[in-house]
């Protein structure tokens, strides 16, 4: 049985989404496939393509022959290039960093809050001892002020 690594087209009209099946060569675009392998959505950004490494290498090693667009698939993360033995088997597929969840969403926004409020405590602490310090600066010139007025009054002129 000739077998091919295709494309079986899913989703509704405008919005194609593809699984990369494997199929006999005869069989109808969108006919019952041996194996789903893969999944291929364009409609995102960047474009999804999900294909199981270890069950293409199984139909490519045993000669299922992939189609152009297939192939394009298959190259860009690296399967082709692994099977061909050529370099570049990591491919050029980008992948997308996961999301995080919203409990460590939260913990991160509560510890960064957590962390302002502790430095704005110690600002308004070496505010309050700048300004106890300030004051009593202020305290002791006019003490050292009242003294000297009090020597000028007590000193006898001299003429």
């Amino acid at each position: 049985m000739a077998t091919k690594i295709r494309l079986k087209r899913m989703g509704k009209k405008f919005y194609a989404v593809y699984r990369v099946v494997v199929m006999d060569s005869r069989a109808k675009r969108d006919g019952k496939a041996i194996e789903e392998i893969g999944l291929y959505n364009p409609n995102t950004q960047p474009s999804t393509i999900e294909i199981n490494s270890e069950r293409a290498q199984y139909w490519l090693g045993v000669g299922a022959q992939p189609t152009e667009q297939v192939l394009n698939l298959l190259k860009i993360t690296g399967d082709w290039q692994k099977f061909k033995g050529l370099k570049g088997a990591e491919g050029t597929l980008k992948t997308v960093a996961p999301k995080k969840d919203a409990a460590t969403l939260i913990e991160e926004a509560d510890t960064k809050a957590q962390k302002l409020k502790a430095a704005k405590a110690e600002a308004e602490i070496k505010a309050n001892e700048n300004a106890t310090d300030a004051d009593a600066a202020d305290e002791q010139k006019a003490d050292e002020k009242v003294e000297f007025a009090d020597a000028e009054e007590s000193a006898p002129e001299a003429v």
